[in-house]
């Protein structure tokens, strides 16, 4: 059986039963692709872009004949072709029906020449964007740091504070937060903060598109021009992130207040230019959040009740666990997991009790229909 949830975009244009759906829209169809839909919000652009791409693909009689697949695709290679020398070259694709080989090959060429044209597009609106770094900053009497070095460089801002300013970055500030209700910073590259706490001042980063609030913690930021994505990575306590269209300055400099979007330990948020998109989600390898204070026994289980297992799971990486208790609750766990990844400690715990998670919004949910067999 196919699992739609490790599809990409290639594989959905090259999919039998993804085609019919978006070809002839039957009713059965509508409902199967809905309710997966429904249950795995995280592949939405994904089968948005794919079908945007199979309707705009799709030919106008029902057989295309091999001259006509020629001739199309020789004019795609043509306008690329046209473009500047140094684009990347083209992915290959070899697929053995003619009607896959036709939407395979043919939605490569048109994503490779529409990426062609959206970076031209980015590339020259990025010096005029009003909340760009080279826009803001000259018309602000700030201090600059440049790092032109290989590896990353400390700094020591006027409260204190620590930056570990990345390679080819650049950061600017005023010389004295004291006069000013808000410690602002503004940043180009990528950065990791330890901030010193005063909640009376909160502290904020402007990393073009977005804004970082916190009143006291320590975070990476990441934010190239020439990248497709704006990080933010929680590495203690707790930031709030929001878009600087849609923000007054007013609430993002309100003292003891977070809003916009929380993230907490072990939680990442990824901000997409392209369609100023927000996605909250968890690190590819979380941590516990501090390693003093975590008993070396606690995962050690012997027909351990599974609400007890998730709890000190939650508790040790500071991540939430969303389950039914009540459908799950005569769970039990038998197994060694101290020296085991987050990641892996999932695994583990889902495959003795028959259950599958997903992450949503930096959150573990579990999906599971009950058990009846410990983990060994």
């Amino acid at each position: 059986m196919k699992d739609f949830k490790l599809f990409d975009i290639y594989d959905f244009l090259t999919d039998d039963d993804f085609i019919r759906w978006v070809q002839e829209a039957k009713k059965e169809d509508n409902e199967f692709w809905n309710s997966w839909l429904a249950q795995h919000p995280d592949k939405h652009l994904t089968i948005v872009e794919a079908r945007r791409i199979l309707q705009t693909l799709a030919p106008r009689k029902a057989a295309v004949d091999d001259l006509e697949k020629e001739m199309e695709v020789k004019k795609l290679l043509g306008t690329i072709g046209a473009q500047p020398a140094d684009q990347p070259e083209l992915p290959v694709l070899a697929i053995s029906r003619h009607k896959k080989w036709w939407y395979a090959a043919a939605a490569v060429l048109f994503i490779a020449l529409a990426t062609t044209i959206s970076y031209f597009v980015l590339t020259r609106n990025a010096t005029v964007g009003k909340f760009d770094y080279a826009y803001v900053t000259p018309s602000k009497q700030l201090i600059e740091n440049v790092n032109t070095s290989g590896s990353s460089v400390k700094l020591v801002l006027p409260d204190e504070s620590i930056v570990e300013l990345g390679a080819g970055s650049r950061i600017a500030y005023a010389n004295n937060f004291d006069s000013s209700q808000t410690r602002d910073v503004y940043l180009l590259g990528e950065a990791t903060f330890t901030v010193t706490k005063n909640p009376a001042h909160p502290f904020r980063v402007f990393a073009n598109e977005i804004v970082t609030k916190v009143l006291g913690t320590s975070f990476t930021v990441r934010s190239f021009t020439k990248d497709s994505i704006i990080q933010v990575i929680v590495r203690t306590g707790k930031v709030s992130v929001y878009s600087q269209e849609n923000t007054s300055n007013a609430e993002t400099g309100s003292p003891n207040q977070l809003g916009g979007i929380i993230l907490t330990f072990n939680q990442e948020l990824v901000y997409k230019k392209s369609n100023r998109e927000f996605k909250k989600t968890l690190l590819q390898n979380p941590v516990v959040i501090t390693r003093d204070t975590v008993d070396q026994k606690i995962m050690l289980y012997d027909d351990a009740p599974l609400e007890k297992v998730f709890a000190q799971l939650s508790k040790i990486y500071g991540i939430n666990i969303v389950y039914d208790n009540d459908l799950l609750k005569k769970c039990t766990v038998t197994a060694d997991l101290r020296s085991e990844t987050f990641y892996r400690k999932l695994d583990l715990i889902c495959k003795a009790i028959g259950a599958d998670y997903e992450i949503i919004d930096g959150q573990v949910i579990i999906q599971s229909n009950g058990c009846d067999t410990n983990l060994n």
